[in-house]
């Protein structure tokens, strides 16, 4: 014979009014809680489970969209069938903070304030950096490592007309259609 528990679960308790569910025992809102964190996880994990594999199966299109755009960072987009994938790789820059000061001494020993090119702290926002002249460009570029991050795709169902309308609409499935 089966027993039932008094413990109520996520799913009832998410139709209680929250008066009754501060009016729950402690252990069972600490109970609830509890199980509350382990759903987030598994949600997370089984997130994480999906990303990789949308990963996987467009990262190749993805390379050769962003090849054909001739764009290193920046978001690209194609379609599969009905779906548009927009694949956003954030640019990411990094600078080396003894370079860095160095030409700070160099930019001030030449007689120009070095915090027209530096911000007190050795970052170099990357706006003013492409805005630049060329020989400062130059001179800056060994104290400077771009680096990207974790690509992000987004799956949109498009509708008829969105598809037709699209300008990613003819791009063909180059790697390892699924289908």
């Amino acid at each position: 014979m089966q027993t039932q528990s008094n413990r109520p679960t996520l799913e009832s308790v998410h139709n209680l009014p929250v008066g009754d569910v501060i009016a729950l025992p402690a252990d069972q809102l600490a109970l609830l809680q509890s199980d509350a964190r382990e759903a987030v996880d598994s949600a997370k994990r089984m997130q994480d489970w999906i990303e990789a594999a949308v990963a996987l199966r467009y990262e190749q299109r993805a390379i050769g969209a962003r090849a054909e755009a001739r764009k290193d960072t920046g978001t690209v987009r194609f379609q599969d069938g009905t779906v548009e994938i927009a694949v956003e790789l954030p640019k990411r820059v990094e600078w080396d903070q003894r370079r860095l000061a160095t030409l700070a001494d160099q930019i001030r020993t030449g007689g120009e304030d070095p915090s027209e090119y530096l911000e007190v702290s050795f970052k170099v926002s990357e706006r003013a950096y492409t805005a630049w002249p060329e020989r400062i460009r130059r001179a800056f570029e060994p104290a400077r490592t771009v680096r990207t991050g974790r690509p992000v795709y987004r799956l949109t169902i498009m509708s008829e007309t969105e598809r037709r309308d699209s300008p990613h609409a003819s791009t063909p499935f180059l790697f390892g259609e699924i289908g």
